[in-house]
């Protein structure tokens, strides 16, 4: 059985990158750097949402801002053949857990951890590996963020 594929050109990558970069852009905006009307963009955006290509908007918080003084990405190790819903039933109750992804490779899965110190960072590490079937944690501690997107 094959799979839905959005079809999307040049331009709607284009509509997508301004987007990551301001998601508040405005479709007047974007069809200046696009070439385009704004209710053209509005359709192609609209049909990018539908496709499930764009999948919603977000904000992006300055983490030191907002307290967020620590961050680190955990690899977490699990017993036997942990399912990926018994990872994200232990982590995603964790309020400083930013994303949960499983791996291929030794460790079972990848946490991106946000908290405000390293003391807060180390008691959410303990409530992570107090769960059942999580054997144990490795942590590489952020020194800076050079990007994101």
């Amino acid at each position: 059985m094959a799979t839905f594929q959005p079809q999307f050109d040049e331009v709607d990558r284009q509509i997508v990158a301004l987007l990551r970069a301001d998601a508040r852009r405005s479709f007047q905006d974007i069809g200046k750097h696009v070439h385009l009307t704004a209710p053209a963009v509005k359709r192609r955006v609209d049909r990018l949402e539908r496709d499930g290509v764009i999948r919603g908007y977000t904000t992006v918080v300055d983490q030191e801002a907002f307290g967020w003084g620590s961050e680190a990405f955990v690899f977490l190790y699990c017993e036997g053949r942990m399912p990926a819903s018994a990872i994200r039933d232990a982590v995603e109750k964790e309020p400083g857990v930013a994303s949960a992804h499983t791996v291929a490779g030794e460790s079972s899965a990848i946490l991106h951890v946000l908290a405000r110190d390293t003391k807060e960072l180390e008691l959410t590490l303990e409530r992570i590996r107090h769960n059942e079937g999580v054997t144990r944690t490795v942590s590489q501690v952020v020194l800076s963020t050079l990007f994101q997107r």
